[in-house]
């Protein structure tokens, strides 16, 4: 799961960046409007935590523009300003949360599982495909009740198959998951994660399908 934090103030944004690295999520920072207005336009966000005070174009600008496109990514917004107006103009622009600065990294994480939840989920904590379970709230899976231990990359490629039960995934969209904006993009490298992780399933009933020239399907044996 990929997310874009869009935060001027580097300190924090570096805060923010690390806990949400911590809970397993794939993050990329950038600092100023026109930035985040240019990847949105080009790249492919599972959620957008988006501070509003922001240099060269505002985050209520980045939104609207967002919006027009048709782009319903879910947008948690950062902001300073406390004043009720601010707030509804957000929510009014497209916004699917908003927290006030100063904040817990502990709620913002919080906030961030539960916009996953909704959106990737199904408003569910956990997703299943036969013995393989993924529980957003830990950030972590199991297989038959034990806990699966993976890299980062081959968590993010996991948690994308898993999170599209029945849809075949292709390369590219895997390696939109897995790489952040300053990784060297390589979507053969997918084949390698995909290789590791059908070792570490391969004693149970959870299988990564190929379809030739066309991508990887995660499925069950037993459904």
């Amino acid at each position: 799961m990929r997310i874009l934090l869009v935060e001027d103030h580097a300190p924090l944004a570096d805060s923010v960046a690390q806990a949400l690295r911590a809970a397993g999520l794939t993050v990329d920072v950038l600092h100023d409007g026109v930035a985040a207005d240019l990847a949105l336009s080009s790249e492919d966000f599972t959620l957008v935590v988006l501070d509003v005070g922001l240099p060269r174009l505002d985050g209520f600008e980045v939104l609207a523009r967002l919006r027009e496109r048709g782009n319903r990514v879910p947008v948690l917004m950062l902001t300073a300003r406390a004043e009720v107006k601010d707030r509804v103009q957000g929510l009014n622009l497209g916004a699917d949360d908003y927290l006030a600065k100063p904040f817990e990294l502990s709620e913002l994480e919080a906030r961030v599982k539960a916009l996953l939840r909704r959106s990737v989920l199904g408003g569910e904590r956990q997703q299943h495909c036969g013995e393989l379970v993924y529980d957003l709230g830990t950030s972590r899976f199991s297989l038959a009740g034990e806990p699966l231990n993976l890299t980062a990359r081959e968590q993010a490629v996991l948690s994308a198959l898993i999170a599209r039960p029945g849809r075949v995934m292709s390369k590219e969209q895997l390696a939109s998951q897995v790489f952040g904006l300053d990784d060297e993009v390589s979507p053969d490298a997918i084949e390698i994660y995909v290789h590791r992780l059908r070792r570490k399933l391969e004693a149970s009933g959870v299988r990564i399908v190929t379809f030739r020239g066309l991508g990887y399907l995660l499925e069950s044996r037993g459904e």
